[in-house]
């Protein structure tokens, strides 16, 4: 039975996405080995570096089909590398001996950062496709919302009124910008490795650089300027790209979690039958897919760290390091990909109160647009002195539970210079936005340019 919450037959799908575990599956990484093989016999072979009958052959029997997992699984855990027990399987499945040029010049290492690159990158392809629905969802919100005012808030007191299409657009900012990030980290993390025992190729006599070169160009990778068997940025840098993903989801879990308190009830997860109930109240809507973004985003940035300790690794081969890489990867992108399944789900089906949005603006008696009220009031009386009027004018209207605008309006050195008209205009949360609108539309012109 699955003894980890990313395979688990209960848990699975919610903290993780199938795609995503497959593509990190056992019966995929051997695959991949398999076209690495099979790969490298075919342009040694057109190199003139192996006999061509023998590149045939190798080609013919690297098929998935033929792996014996029992074999493998034993000779792994003898050896301590799966590498040696493919190589073995394709060697005893060939013809004549013709398997014996199976992995010419090449090292357990070569094999393995390479299928791990190539796993990287099917699965970037699948979190670049679950960002573009972020972000198309998240767009569809800041347009429909780009004017509905609803209360910032600061240090979680409110603040003062902005529209919930630029708290969305100030979202999409972001993950359009993990969008950028990872065209950029693309052509320096999907390279292909090739290097031999130290890195040198000093396992070929001839044709080494050739054989790299035609062996990347065959699998569609980068060809590395120089070996980088432990120098390991690259896939340290793919941690950190997820985890600066996972903190923009939990960004959209938090605020999505608070503005589904009962007291403050301004949007809702979607919604569906008994989800998020209670075992004991009823009444309750619990945030279930926040809560499982907040928990996997938390962990994937732990893996992203260790992801880092890795790079710290010895010489030219590592004791130890390198492995931290073969626990973390799997897991911190089967958990991104939770996130980001639930993060879409959120996003596309979120219930929106527009009317509770402005009622919870309106709940502190006009107290939210004090900085409007001030603002206008300083070219008249100055701008501190309007600071601290205004503020002395707010405890009042806390102490007694009324709306600000009666003591702004019954102050005599307030209307000796507007009149309560103006102030009704100091004091209306729709026309104090600011450029919340203008800043909605530049966020998604940029977007249409891309």
């Amino acid at each position: 039975m699955a003894s980890t919450i990313i395979d688990s037959r209960i848990f699975g799908d919610m903290f993780s996405d199938a795609r995503m575990r497959d593509v990190w599956s056992d019966e995929n990484r051997t695959a991949k080995y398999l076209d690495i093989e099979r790969a490298l016999a075919k342009v040694q072979g057109q190199l003139g570096i192996i006999p061509q009958e023998a590149a045939d052959e190798i080609v013919k029997n690297c098929e998935l089909s033929q792996i014996d997992w029992a074999k493998l699984k034993a000779k792994t855990e003898q050896i301590g590398y799966p590498i040696i027990a493919v190589v073995n399987q394709i060697n005893a499945n060939c013809r004549g001996g013709l398997g014996e040029y199976c992995h010419w010049g090449a090292t357990t290492q070569d094999i393995t950062d390479t299928a791990t690159v190539l796993q990287i990158r099917e699965s970037l392809a699948l979190v670049e496709r679950d960002l573009d629905e972020i972000g198309e969802a998240l767009a569809a919100l800041a347009r429909k919302y780009r004017d509905t005012p609803i209360i910032g808030r600061s240090n979680l007191q409110q603040a003062t009124p902005i529209t919930f299409g630029y708290k969305m657009a100030s979202i999409l900012a972001g993950i359009d910008r993990h969008r950028e990030r990872l065209q950029q980290l693309k052509p320096r993390v999907l390279m292909g490795e090739f290097g031999g025992a130290s890195g040198t190729l000093s396992s070929l006599e001839k044709g080494a650089m050739e054989t790299q070169a035609a062996l990347m160009k065959e699998l569609g990778l980068a060809q590395p300027l120089i070996s980088w068997h432990t120098v390991r940025d690259t896939i340290a840098e793919v941690g950190a790209f997820l985890g600066l993903v996972g903190g923009s989801l939990g960004k959209i879990a938090m605020d999505v979690k608070l503005m589904m308190q009962t007291e403050v009830a301004e949007v809702f997860e979607p919604y569906a039958p008994g989800r998020g109930s209670s075992s004991t109240m009823p009444q309750k809507r619990n945030p279930i897919s926040c809560l499982y973004i907040h928990a996997n985003i938390s962990v994937a940035r732990q893996h992203a760290a260790a992801l880092m300790d890795a790079m710290v690794a010895d010489h030219e081969r590592s004791t130890g390091p390198w492995e931290i890489e073969w626990v973390v990867l799997p897991e911190i992108f089967c958990l991104m990909s939770g996130a980001l399944k639930q993060a879409k789900f959120v996003l596309k089906g979120l219930e929106v109160d527009a009317t509770r949005m402005r009622a919870n603006i309106d709940m502190t008696n006009g107290l939210v647009m004090s900085e409007a009220v001030m603002m206008g009031l300083g070219p008249y009386i100055g701008r501190e002195y309007a600071h601290d009027l205004v503020y002395d004018l707010c405890r009042q209207a806390i102490s007694e539970n009324r709306p600000l605008i009666d003591f702004l309006a019954a102050h005599p050195e307030i209307s000796k210079h507007v009149t309560r008209a103006q102030l009704e205009g100091f004091c209306d949360p729709g026309r104090n936005l600011g450029q919340a609108g203008v800043m909605v539309d530049r966020v998604l012109a940029q977007r249409a340019v891309r």
